[in-house]
């Protein structure tokens, strides 16, 4: 169902970024809005983002939820997670969103039959100003990434 010709349709996928709060859980959760249960799909960073000892669990950036929480999407559950968190590490295609999750998902699939791709994905935490400047940038990257996940995936 993939409107790329030639592109196979994945039965799991892994996005990463570098901390697993707002690019790649709002990327997981746009293609479970559009794949149901057809498609396993996870995600997850490549370091914990600092935060408090007395916490047990780091959640997604509250900015991110405000802007997927428009589209109806609830990220109240997810739970940050490094790949060293993954229950299963059998994806057969890994989407990186930044340059160091890059590195780290050629070395997963390193030996397996999985595809990489890489979707460059702009940082909205850089971006200074007011919370409706800030939460514009948001939704800049989340649209983004839900033309790149319906193009890929269809829907």
């Amino acid at each position: 169902m993939s409107d790329q010709p030639g592109k196979r349709q994945p039965d799991a996928v892994l996005f990463c970024c570098n901390f697993n709060q707002v690019r790649s859980p709002m990327a997981e959760a746009l293609l479970k809005l559009i794949a149901g249960t057809r498609i396993f799909v996870d995600s997850c960073g490549l370091k914990r983002a600092s935060f408090d000892p007395d916490e047990d669990e780091m959640e997604v950036d509250p900015l991110a939820a405000s802007v997927m929480q428009e589209l109806g999407v609830d990220l109240a559950r997810h739970r940050c997670k490094v790949f060293d968190d993954l229950e299963d590490d059998s994806f057969d295609l890994v989407i990186s969103l930044t340059p160091e999750a890059q590195h780290r998902a050629i070395e997963i699939a390193r030996g397996r039959d999985a595809e990489i791709e890489y979707w460059p994905t702009m940082d909205p935490t850089l971006v200074e100003g007011s919370r409706e400047h800030r939460l514009e940038a948001y939704r800049q990257v989340r649209d983004g990434l839900a033309a790149r996940i319906r193009e890929r995936f269809g829907g």
